[in-house]
This record gives C-alpha cells, structure tokens and sequence, in this order.
C-alpha cells in the first residue's frame, strides 16, 4: 500500500541519527564522549518536580483546556514579557508539549503552500523539514565569520525577499553557531519584516541561557510584537528535555489560531506537567544560576582546549550550550577532505562524538569553511577535558 507522496519532503532532527552511531559504536565496547545532542544531563529542579508531583496526587491527570491551563499561561504571559519589556497577557499564551511543535504550528499558521518561507541556515533542521512538508518554499540565509562570531547576512535576505515571501524565522543566540545578533543586526531585521509586511518566528530558546550580557527579544522593537510568535521552552533553562513543555507567544488573532491547531493535534499538554512548569517561573530560581554555573565550567574547560589544538578556530559563545569550531585547517592537516568521514574517523579514533555544519541544512554554494558543532551540556567536564584530549592527539598526530 502507497504512502503519503508529502512524506518525501518530511526530514528530521539529524543529531538523533549521530546518536544512533555513536551508540553502536560504544555497543562495541569503545568509550563514547557524547558532544553531539543538545540535551542536559542535569536534574530537573527538585521543586518544579515536586509540584508535579502533588499535580497528579491532586488529580491533575485529565484533559485541561486547549491552550494551557490559566495559571501557566498568566504566569508566562507575566515572566515572558517582564523580561523583555513587552505586555502579554494570557491570551497571548498558548501552551505546546515542548518548544518544537511552535514552529511547526506557525507555518500551518500562516504560510500557504507555494509561499515563501526565509529560515536560517546553517540552522535547526526542523525549520525547513516543516516549510518543505506543509508546501512551502523554503529559502535559506547564511551566517558570515567576523572573527569573533557570525553574524546575519542582511543583504543575502533583503535580496531573497519577493512578494511570495510570508514569514522569517530568526533564531538568536543560535543554534549550531551560537551567533548572537547586534542591536543594529536585529533592528535591520525587523526593518525588513516591517517592509515587507513579514510575519516572525523568535525562536528564543536560549534566551534564559546566558553567562555573561543580557538577551533581547526583536519583538520588543516597535511594530514588532503584532507580527512575531515567540517560541520559548523548558527543555533549556529548566533541564526539561523529557517533560515536552513550552508555548507560543503570539498576537491575540494568531494565539487563537495555534490554540485551535492544539485541539486537533493533542488536545492540550499534558495536565499535570503544566503544574511543574507554573512552579518553574514563579518559584525558587536558584538552580538556574547553578546550572549555568556548571555549564560555563564545561564551556571554558572545552575552549581552552579546542584552542590549543592546532587547525582549529573557535569564538566564544556567550549563550547557550554549544561550540561551532572552524576545523577547516585540521581536517587539511590530517588528509581529510569530507566532513563526514572526518567524523567518523573521530569517532573511531577517539570516541568523540559530534555533529557536524551538514546537519544543520545543505551548505550554501559559496560556503569553503568547514564546522563541527560540540555540545557541551550533556558531558561533564571531567569527560569534556578527556575527550577533546583525545581529539586534540588525533588531530596532531
């Protein structure tokens, strides 16, 4: 029997077929130190588990509305938009199982098929998987090297825009690179959507993730907020990977819109979850200074090494929880010419195991750089400092 001819545009989150590599290599016996998924092996806090917990004792394990029960949505409404000066109110809130289903969400929310849709590339592979799926066009926009860090290619998008264009997706403090956009990057931005009368998907996932400097939001610039669905998660600032809990930010119109979407996709999350995540932003916050804590160890013990490898360049990300090293000059040091196999050999060499700038969408034609992504927030630093020593002797051997 035939399939749905759609799903040939369906793609997926690369980083989980790295993990399936790396796993069956460490099925074998050999030592895996697991740079590659963007997850945390840190706790939850023990009191948003707590008021989980009491949820279900209190019989918190039915359906609830659609777009989020009142609490969470009143308190993220206030903790979302304190934070970035801007004043939401729960209708505004839609609550999702997790921050993924936001995007997917926004483009049935507002793209037609054959519309254009610009998304960041390299970038989170879902984007194009979800314009490509629902009909359509997806045009890329690429990050340049300054340096010290990337930044967006505002001529590239100006030029892409046509009048198919319906929306752009702008991912601050960046996944892979860590690219985080200057005052004057993000008002020339929104400039364009303004212009063009563009919708905007914030993806602000990293938002909270911060060790040093403070985050905006391009829904805080004027004219902004009417056209931008922010996309927020707990996987990040909460260790909640596993829980599935985030929501849309959005104009009362389209919020209504997405709310409606939930129905017919899971009819709402899951109650007693969302107990958890009212604690989470209205309760004791001290581990969210500790987490971080621990997470800048990781990312400095993994910088300094990276910077005394030979053939490697690396920025330091001031967000988030990954690092995009420029491993053009290694990889011609050791022979390798394709990414991929350069991985592999990794892999094999030393059990390190990464993604690389190819799971993040096809490299653009005039791209000559090659990248790896490290993800340093589900390896300790003891492994962190062990692993990219191995690498390091590899490389310069």
């Amino acid at each position: 029997m035939a399939l749905a001819t759609r799903l040939d545009k369906l793609g997926t989150e690369t980083a989980f077929a790295v993990s399936l590599a790396a796993a069956e290599w460490g099925a074998q016996g050999n030592r895996i130190f697991p740079f590659h998924l963007g997850d945390l092996n840190l706790p939850t806090p023990r009191n948003i588990v707590e008021a989980m917990n009491k949820a279900i004792a209190d019989g918190k394990t039915g359906y609830c509305p659609a777009a989020g029960i009142p609490q969470l949505r009143e308190a993220l409404a206030h903790d979302i938009g304190s934070n970035r000066g801007l004043n939401f109110g729960p209708e505004n809130v839609v609550v999702q199982p997790g921050g993924k289903p936001v995007i997917t969400k926004f483009i049935q929310a507002v793209m037609n098929p054959g519309d254009e849709v610009l998304y960041p590339n390299p970038g989170y592979p879902i984007y194009e998987s979800q314009i490509d799926y629902f009909g359509g066009v997806a045009k890329p926009y690429r990050y340049i090297p300054t340096g010290t860090n990337f930044s967006i290619d505002i001529e590239q998008i100006e030029s892409l825009i046509t009048p198919k264009t319906k929306a752009i997706i702008y991912n601050d403090l960046q996944n892979p690179n860590g690219a985080e956009s200057t005052d004057a990057e993000r008002e020339a931005l929104a400039a364009l959507a303004i212009k063009h009368d563009l919708w905007v998907l914030s993806d602000e996932a990293y938002f909270d993730m911060r060790y040093a400097g403070k985050s905006k939001s391009i829904a805080s610039i004027p004219g902004m907020a009417e056209r931008t669905v922010i996309l927020y998660t707990y996987s990040k600032k909460y260790a909640m990977t596993g829980w599935r809990l985030g929501a849309a930010i959005a104009p009362t119109e389209l919020a209504t819109v997405i709310a409606k979407l939930n129905t017919n996709d899971e009819s709402c999350t899951t109650h007693f979850v969302q107990y958890g995540g009212v604690e989470g932003v209205t309760g004791d916050q001290s581990s969210v200074p500790a987490m971080l804590s621990v997470l800048k160890d990781r990312r400095d013990a993994a910088l300094e090494i990276l910077r005394d490898t030979n053939g490697i360049k690396v920025h330091t990300p001031e967000a988030g929880f990954y690092l995009f090293p420029d491993i053009t000059e290694a990889m011609a040091n050791k022979g390798i010419t394709d990414l991929a196999d350069f991985a592999q050999q990794a892999l094999h060499e030393t059990g390190v195991s990464f993604c690389t700038r190819r799971h993040f969408g096809t490299p653009q034609p005039d791209e000559t750089l090659q990248y790896i992504r490290l993800a340093f927030s589900g390896i300790d630093k003891a492994d962190i400092v062990d692993g990219l020593g191995l690498l390091k002797q590899w490389i310069e051997a």
